[in-house]
């Protein structure tokens, strides 16, 4: 299966260059680098990233461009060279980075490590710099992990999932459920902050299986949890799966319950929620480069099929690695397309994400009629009356977690 196709979009210049208005105040916003790496041993039945295979990319693309592991990093550093071209001198040191994917740990450490070197030298990193990860269970080493931690790496993410095997199976999650445990002591020994994602709602899981998982969690007792529901995407292997009948399509109420669970389980364990997926054992040991997205900052995508936001503008690059690869050796923007925000969307957008945060959204900024709902989400339970008459923020209860679509449509009433 092939990962969703791009939306189409205003034509981006072969440059990247961005529009005078994108870059006003860039000096004094928050900038963080998303890092994507493309690379997979298997696709998963469910996935929907832009991920391949070795053997799906098999060698190079067009003009000779190199898409293999061991070539990627130096294709990634020379979008690296573009953005610093583009945001300039007022460009501010990085705030986070985050490498994400795929598997970027098929990567050596070493190359990980020198995209990281390459952007400290062209951006500089701030002093509190935040460097995370992502990682499956097997694919890290103590060795690995040392040299990542060394090499400025903050934070793993352990992509968990569940630690019952016949779930694992059904996600055609291929890592060992006891190398987890391995993973996290090792990341610990290395000195890096430890983040397990989990999935819930898998065709089979019951709630007995999914209260396994979460009890696994809390023993390893990370510093931080992800916790998506599964969402069957279109195009994906386990679509087919449902559409043929050979697995059943995720239930609402059974999602609900399992969220209230994971709620329940890691707040006794003392990991607050903070975002409506996610929870950490202090403020401290949030994921900031996630909370940038959440809150309308700025940041580059480097990689295929990476997303950029910077002062309004948003773009997107080109999907398939030996394109991306292509254009980056003819030093053309990687770019496929891009929208310039009006600034109603931005407001939809703050108020979409903004209300997913534990800090909530100023009542202030919810408009008109949007404002005369709150009342009604307090009484229906879905946001805090407290948050509200105290401090004037619209923040949502554990129900409002689960209802937040219909808040934030309550919320945008027109």
């Amino acid at each position: 299966m092939s990962p969703s196709a791009l939306p189409d979009g205003d034509p981006a210049p072969a440059s990247g260059r961005l529009p005078a208005s994108a870059l006003e105040g860039l000096a004094d916003i928050d900038l963080g680098i998303y890092v994507h790496v493309p690379f997979c041993t298997v696709r998963c039945g469910y996935c929907d990233f832009n991920t391949y295979t070795v053997t799906e990319l098999g060698g190079r693309g067009p003009h000779g461009a190199a898409v293999g592991v061991d070539t990627y990093a130096d294709v990634a550093l020379r979008e690296v060279d573009l953005a610093r071209t583009v945001l300039g001198d007022q460009s501010p040191t990085v705030s986070t980075v985050f490498v994400g994917g795929g598997t970027p740990t098929m990567l050596p450490s070493a190359d990980l490590v020198r995209v990281l070197d390459g952007i400290r030298q062209r951006f500089g990193l701030a002093s509190d710099v935040e460097v995370t990860t992502e990682a499956n269970p097997d694919s890290v080493t103590p060795d690995s992990l040392r040299e990542l931690s060394e090499g400025g790496f903050t934070r793993v993410s352990i992509g968990m999932q569940s630690a019952v095997p016949h779930v694992l199976a059904t996600l055609e999650r291929t890592h060992d459920p006891d190398n987890v445990a391995r993973a996290v002591s090792a990341a610990r020994d290395a000195g890096l902050q430890v983040s397990l994602d989990l999935i819930y709602g898998t065709p089979g899981e019951s709630l007995s299986d999914w209260r396994r998982s979460l009890d696994a969690v809390v023993a390893l007792a990370p510093d931080h949890v992800s916790a998506y529901a599964l969402v069957v995407e279109a195009g994906t292997k386990m679509a087919a799966q449902v559409r043929r009948g050979e697995v059943a399509m995720p239930d609402d109420d059974d999602e609900a319950d399992k969220y209230e669970l994971a709620d329940e389980l890691l707040t006794a364990a003392g990991l607050g929620w903070y975002e409506v997926s996610n929870w950490a054992r202090s403020p401290a040991t949030r994921c900031r480069h996630n909370i940038a997205y959440w809150s309308g900052t700025n940041w580059w995508g480097i990689g295929p099929g990476a997303h950029s936001h910077v002062g309004g503008v948003r773009w997107w690059n080109v999907k398939h690695p030996s394109a991306y690869a292509a254009r980056l050796a003819d030093a053309v923007s990687p770019a496929h397309a891009r929208e310039t925000l009006t600034a109603e969307q931005r407001h939809d957008e703050r108020m979409l994400l903004g209300s997913r945060l534990v800090s909530g959204l100023p009542l202030e900024e919810v408009r008109g009629p949007g404002r005369t709902a709150v009342a009604g989400l307090i009484a229906d339970g879905l946001v805090d009356g407290t948050s509200a008459l105290s401090s004037g923020r619209v923040v949502l209860t554990r129900r409002g977690r689960l209802l937040a679509d219909t808040v934030v449509h309550r919320l945008l009433a027109p």
